[in-house]
């Protein structure tokens, strides 16, 4: 592990990363959101009870992540602004909840982690905002990386 933050120059002054000499390769990023709430909310996400909601929940939430993904560079100042090759989005429900998983690939010299952690967070938003009448007390109990391969350093979380 690292002991210099990769964003703060030699005189404290915030950066972006040079990744001019880096290696083009392929690389790919895996974020999950997970998302607790009611036993009301979750029968009506299972049964797909669109009508107790705003509309088609996950289905909204797949494509407000993939719109999330595609702008991370204009949200978090020091992400390059990527050729995204790859975004899948995959909602599942289980009994204590729903998980959000965002699978990004791209062939460059940067990662897509951020990428991939900001359409996980922005598909559980959507969950939230389009649930909230149902229930105010949703929650976001963790957003995080759990792999990321193609650069100088893979990771995959136990």
């Amino acid at each position: 592990m690292s002991t210099k933050l990769s964003h703060v120059s030699s005189d404290g002054n915030p950066m972006m990363v040079d990744v001019g000499d880096k290696a083009v390769t392929t690389r790919r990023a895996v974020a999950v959101a997970r998302l607790r709430f009611s036993e009301e909310v979750l029968k009506i996400l299972e049964e797909k009870n669109w009508e107790a909601a705003k509309g088609a929940v996950l289905p909204t939430a797949i494509i407000a992540g993939v719109q999330a993904v595609k702008q991370t560079s204009t949200l978090i100042p020091f992400c390059h602004p990527l050729p995204i090759e790859a975004i899948d989005i995959v909602p599942e429900v289980d009994k204590d909840g729903l998980s959000i998983r965002c699978t990004v690939r791209v062939t460059h010299k940067t990662g897509v982690e951020m990428e991939a952690l900001t359409g996980a967070s922005v598909a559980a938003l959507t969950v939230i905002d389009m649930c909230k009448a149902l229930s105010p007390a949703i929650e976001i109990t963790s957003v995080k990386l759990v792999s990321k391969t193609g650069g100088e350093k893979d990771f995959s979380a136990s």
